[in-house]
Formats: C-alpha cells, structure tokens, sequence
C-alpha cells in the first residue's frame, strides 16, 4: 500500500498546547472493489466502484477511519486539504471545516477544485471533502474517550439501524466476465428473485427498486409484483427523474396504496411540487434537495415529503443531524441514501442512524452488492434486516490492511478513475440516450 503523504517521523504522540493529542498525518488510499452490472437512468455501472480511505493519524495507535468518493477529482482535492490537517486537533472540527472552507469553499477557487460536485459549487465541494474528515476525526474522539460515535451525536435512540432491501435491474455479468450470485433481472421474475435473495439473506423488511430504466408500466410491472411476493413489506421505486410530470402522475395515481413513498420521479424542485399536487403517497428526494440552500423552497412549494440525506455530500455527521432537526421542524420525513460503499461507511450511517429520532424509514445500502468484499476487519452485520448498533469505541470497525492493499492495488491496475455510467453502457449500446424526462 502506498501513502499519498509521508508520515512526519518523530511526532508520535504529539501533544497541542492544551495538552491533547494532535494530528500527525492523514492518509488518502484510493481503492477500487468489484461492482455488479447494475442498470439505471443514465446508463450501467462498470465493472469497479471507487471509493477513497482516510487515515487521520494521532500517533501511539490512535487512526481515525473515514470512506468517501475515489474519483479523480475528488482525490485532487481532499489530497489538497490533507497536508493541512497536519498538527490540528481531531477534537476541533469546526475549525478543521474553517480549513477546508478556505481552501475550497470559496466562489474564488479554481473549477478543477470542484471535484464531484463541480456543477454544485465550491462550498459543496468543500462540504463533500470536509465531511471523510469529520467522520475519521469521530471516531479518534471516540477512541480517545471510550465513547462509541452514536454518544458524541447525541446518544442513540435506537438500538438497531434498519435498511431497506436495494434491487437494481441488471445484467447476468458484465460483458466478457463472470456471472454473480444475483444473475440477471430483466423482467419482473427476475426482479423478485432478486428481492427473494436478499430478503433471505439479509432479512430486509423494506424494498426498493432502482427505476428509470424501462418503460414505466414495465416497472409498475415489478412492483406488482413484488407486492404479490411480499404482502406486508414496504415498497419504493426510484426512476431518478427519468419521468415527465404527466408519467410521474400518471405512475403515482396507478400506485396509490402499494408504495410507502415515490422517490425522485421527475426533475427539479417546481416538477416535484407539480406531482406532489396530486401524488397519494409521500415524495422522497436525493436530488432535488441536497444542500440546505434548497429546503426554503421544497417546503414552500410541497416539493417533497421526505428528505433523504447522505452524510458524504451534507457535509458529515453532524451537518446530518442539524438536517435532521430541519426536517424536524418543518415535518418532512427522515432517511438515508446510499451509494456504492464499504464498511466504513456503513459503520458512520449506522452511528448516525442511531442518534436520530427523526429518522422514521429504513435506509438504503449498497452492501449486498459488495459481494463480500470489505476494507474492514469484521464489518458490521445485518439481522433481521437492520444492522445492531456497535457499542465499542468510535466507529466499532478496524481497518484491514490487507485488504486495504490489495484493493488499492486494484485501483492501480484497473484504469478507471471516475464514474461513467453513460459511457460504460454506450459501449455495448451505441444510441443509449440519457436525457431527461425519457418518458
């Protein structure tokens, strides 16, 4: 495994002025793991998922965990903001944000520092780098204390985190290599004997279905289906805005008593509100509502009914429960978005989860899709569908190093290094369009 920045010899255990423990390195690992073919609006995923590992560094054993985006771009800028979290203490995030802000969070800094979220702005840049930090910064708290993460957010309220069952249509394999457990689901059959998998294996009360891929009525298909299959559990589809206005109502009122809400049919905050008009369940968003700058005007309009936050773009940990409060107080319902992810990730949702009162649906996740591959010791496990919440100190998992070379070493040989859903299907699918509403 390699380092993107050399430790400072001679600085274990280094003390601030106060006394306490400050930062003495910070490591950035890119790494690349295996993704299925899974479909949706804008294309297929390619063969491997990036994601980036952060290392905060006190010394004397002391390593805070933190997982986010390993595209380029991203790994140019939190390799930016690294070197300057040198000698900070892990306990003063606010003044680690300050650092970032003003490195990134600026209307003056330079577009190539915009990283993933280029199109959204410096300060959502800075929040999207500033929030791995924070999150490995907990976890040395913790640590430090004897604390688990879920006690410096406010206590758990919950002794388990549920999550909710994530079926994708997808291929059999990618072209050219192996097929998976899951085979291929084209079609309702296969979408149910995917959610059969899952459900078995994990025990998932709530399912999702990734849409946006085939014709509406063809995916109100598999949701019939899937009520048929599972009677009692809570639906969801998301189309991730493939729909016009007309469809999303349309699909809505056809739906009407078989969905617990209808996540992101159609774009932007005005259509939202358009099909909220009529909508007989609560509409959900990951795109619509992403920074605080838009809850304003998603509660003034009746945009959405449900926010679901992501602590990777919100800014954090705690960015997510101040969302959490928002949401709160203007009655919008609370839950989580998931994107591709490793256990570490998994370990932040599920401290957060804990810590949230508001949180009243179960939360995405992308680990069945893992296929068993991880980056920690023992990940954390999923009974009866939602995953116990740890109780030991910080984040509850340990890094694998070997696992952690060897999936930097497949970041090194496989040549992506930034998503491209889009470009990854017009390989096989010349004329695959992605626009927007599709129907």
């Amino acid at each position: 495994m390699t380092t993107d920045f050399p430790t400072e010899s001679g600085l274990a255990g280094a003390q601030s002025p106060s006394g306490r423990a400050t930062i003495i390195d910070v490591r950035i690992t890119p790494i690349a793991f295996p993704d299925p073919p899974l479909l949706n609006a804008v294309g297929c995923h390619e063969p491997w998922a990036l994601r980036a590992i952060v290392e905060v560094d006190c010394g004397d054993g002391l390593v805070g965990l933190g997982e986010t985006y390993g595209d380029a771009s991203h790994l140019t800028v939190l390799r930016m903001v690294a070197p300057l979290l040198v000698g900070l203490d892990p306990f003063r995030t606010e003044h680690l944000r300050s650092v970032v802000d003003r490195l990134l969070g600026t209307a003056e800094a330079p577009a190539e520092k915009l990283g993933p979220a280029g199109g959204m702005g410096p300060e959502k840049t800075a929040l999207r780098v500033f929030s791995a930090f924070e999150v490995a910064c907990l976890d040395l708290q913790g640590q430090a204390i004897g604390r688990p993460v879920h006690d410096l957010l406010g206590g758990r309220v919950r002794d388990e985190v549920p999550f909710s069952a994530y079926l994708f249509y997808k291929w059999a394999r990618h072209p050219g290599g192996d097929a998976d457990r899951y085979g291929a689901a084209l079609d309702p059959d296969g979408i149910v004997a995917q959610a059969r998998t899952m459900v078995r294996t994990y025990g998932f009360q709530s399912i999702k279905l990734k849409g946006g891929v085939f014709a509406p009525d063809e995916e109100l298909d598999a949701i019939r289906a899937l009520r048929a299959e599972f009677p009692t559990l809570p639906l969801r589809i998301d189309p991730n805005a493939a729909w016009s206005v007309a469809t999303s109502r349309r699909v809505a009122a056809e739906t009407q008593g078989l969905l617990e809400y209808l996540e992101d049919p159609t774009e932007g905050l005005a259509g939202m509100a358009a099909v909220a008009e009529t909508a007989g369940m609560p509409l959900a968003t990951n795109m619509c509502v992403v920074s605080f700058d838009h809850l304003p005007e998603a509660v003034e309009r009746g945009s959405v009914q449900v926010v679901l936050s992501d602590h990777h773009y919100w800014g954090g940990l705690r960015q997510s429960v101040r969302l959490a409060g928002i949401c709160e107080t203007w009655g919008l319902g609370l839950s989580m978005h998931s994107n591709s992810h490793l256990g570490i990730s998994l370990a932040a949702m599920t401290h957060l989860g804990a810590a949230l009162p508001q949180m009243a649906y179960a939360a995405d996740t992308h680990t069945p899709w893992q296929l068993g591959v991880d980056v920690v010791e023992h990940p954390l496990t999923f009974v009866n569908g939602a995953v116990p919440v740890p109780t030991s100190p910080g984040l509850g998992v340990r890094l694998d190093r070997d696992a952690l070379a060897r999936l930097h070493e497949n970041y090194l040989r496989q040549g992506i290094t930034g998503r491209d859903d889009t470009g990854y299907m017009r390989r096989f699918h010349p004329d695959f369009d992605p626009a927007k509403p599709r129907w």
